[in-house]
Formats: C-alpha cells, structure tokens, sequence
C-alpha cells in the first residue's frame, strides 16, 4: 500500500475529520485528500497548509453564493454535468497512485468511484442509506449499485449496518464515531455556569427545528435558543424565522474549540431529527456535561449506561415535552459528567 486517498468534499466535517484522524495516526503513511469542492456556497474554509490536497474539477465557482434547497438541487446538477470530467481527473490521480488504497465520503463520491472503475471503501452519510432510498426508487437503485462495488463499507450505527444489508445483502463495518476527549475534558472541567439551551444539529426540516420552536412556544419559561449548525437550508429557516425571538441567538457554523465552550456553558441540548445514526455532536454535548433532549433512535441501545442518563428522551406527541426536558436538565446537569 503506497498512500491512503480519501475522496470526498473538503467542506465537509465528517470527511476531513475521517482524513485528519488517519493522517494523525498512519504517519508512515502518505495521506492525501482529493476533492471538487473547498468553500462554496460560504462554507468555512476547512483545509490548512498542512494537508495534502487534490483537486478534481473545482464545481465551487458555479454553486450559489449561500445555502438554500434550490442550491442544493442546483449543486446536485452540476455535479451530474461535470461528472466525465470527474471520472477522468479520478483515474488519472489512480494511475499516478496505482497501489494506493481509495475511501469515498459519502455517496456521490463512491458513485464517482464506481463509474471510475477504482476499488474503493465506502463510507455513506446516515440519510444515505436511512431516508433517501426510501423516498426515490432511482436512488435506490443507485445507491445499491454503490454499495455493491465497495469493497469495504463503513458505517457509523448498527442501524446502518441492518439497513445496508437489507438494500444490497451486504455486510458493512461498524466504526463508531469518536470525539476528541482531549480537547473536551481539559475546559470541561473547569467550573462553568450552566444557563444555555442549544440547537447543535442541521437547520433543516430533518432536524425538527420548527418543532423545537413550536414546543418552546408552548413552553412555561420559554428561554432564549442558541442555533448553531453545520448546515443550513436557506428556504426552510425563513418559513420559521418569524417563531426566532430578538433574544435569540442565531451564530451558525462554529468551530469546534468555541462549540465545546458553548456547550460546556449549556444545560440542555436539542436534537431531534427524523432520523439518526450515531450523532457525533450528541456525543460532545454529554462530554461537555450538558443534557440532551433527543427522540428515540437505535443509537441510544449502543451508548454506556453513564451517557444514557444525561439524556432525556423526548415523546413529540406530549405538547409540552420542552419544559419537562428542561426541569430534568436543570437536576442533571448540576451533576459532573464523568
């Protein structure tokens, strides 16, 4: 094996997260990113001087300037346009690498594998394999047609892990995602006023934020909200932006080291989506000592018995779940993590 060639878009946490993570620990290894896209549509500029970075053809000149669904589609159609291209500039990066191992995060960029006819590892994203496939039959049958030409699959969830097997009979490796304690505990112990109340998933429809805000509504103390998200659907957040109070504070994509600062000062997270695999930020939340209020998903099974108490389980259908998930943040995040 000469080098390990992740595949992937160089704005997205998860795929430069996996490629950091590899790099710390291969050293003997030459470890290289290969991307189409950097900091389109203002997305924060994740790469440094220090990584070893490939460009394919570069789509972020013809994306919108923001965020938004049509964006997404438009994203999405570029992609599809450019996609010889695509596959030229891959093989080429192979043949210059031939013994190489290549990892595609997530699914598009296993399809580009695919048809560039590379062996690959392939790392699909939770609503890959949990929600689209279900909702179109093209997907599905795309997706399946992905998942058999990996040669390894990864995933982070035994949820995933079933789902994949029942769309392709395929087994795929469960590689929980981690959280880096090195960073968290040395601010997480040190003294902190707990008072806010944070939303840390996407600003999409996925991820219930009208409920959050309809539920607050209907709350006794109605508290003031941070927003902080990776990701954000421009059309969706302004159909609920008139449910934001001035007091609310809207600050978006944050990076880590001033995410474990907000949390830490947090008593009660917020994730709720449609659907879930093995929420990292969840994850970081207990770690910082918070309490998260979350719907029931497969994930909850998987985590130690210490995580599960910081957690309170949210029944959507109980109009005024906010204000219990509240009195039971106020008691347990008084309570040291440890």
């Amino acid at each position: 094996m000469d080098k390990i060639i992740f595949i992937g878009g160089a704005r997205d946490y998860h795929a430069m997260d996996w490629y950091r993570t590899v790099k710390s620990i291969c050293k003997t290894k030459g470890i290289i990113f290969v991307t189409d896209s950097i900091d389109g549509e203002s997305f924060d500029r994740l790469i440094n001087e220090n990584d070893d970075i490939i460009e394919l053809f570069n789509i972020d000149r013809f994306l919108f300037r923001k965020q938004s669904k049509y964006g997404n589609i438009w994203r999405n159609i570029v992609k599809l346009l450019v996609l010889p291209i695509q596959i030229l500039c891959l093989k080429s990066i192979a043949r210059k690498y031939p013994s190489s191992v290549f990892h595609a995060i997530p699914m598009y960029y296993m399809f580009l594998c695919m048809l560039a006819r590379i062996p690959f590892i392939g790392t699909p994203q939770g609503s890959e394999i949990l929600v689209r496939p279900y909702k179109s039959k093209l997907y599905r049958y795309f997706a399946r047609k992905c998942l058999l030409a990996a040669k390894y699959i990864t995933v982070d969830s035994v949820n995933m892990s079933n789902k994949i097997l029942e769309l392709s009979g395929k087994k795929a490796e469960i590689i929980q995602n981690g959280i880096d304690v090195d960073a968290i505990l040395p601010m997480a112990i040190k003294n902190s006023i707990r008072e806010h109340v944070v939303t840390l998933r996407g600003f999409t429809s996925l991820y219930r934020i009208n409920e959050i805000l309809d539920a607050r509504e209907r709350s006794n103390l109605k508290p003031k909200l941070h927003f902080i998200y990776p990701f954000i659907e421009e059309s969706y957040k302004k159909k609920v932006e008139k449910k934001l109070k001035e007091s609310d504070a809207d600050l978006g994509r944050l990076s880590k080291d001033q995410m474990y600062k907000l949390l830490i000062s947090s008593k009660l997270a917020l994730s709720i989506p449609v659907s879930d695999s093995s929420p990292r930020s969840v994850y970081e939340a207990i770690f910082c000592g918070c309490c998260v209020a979350v719907t029931y998903n497969p994930w909850i099974e998987a985590i130690s018995e210490c995580m599960k108490t910081r957690l309170f389980i949210v029944d959507l259908d109980d109009k005024f779940w906010f204000d219990k998930a509240l009195e039971y943040a106020e008691k347990i995040a008084k309570i040291p993590y440890i």
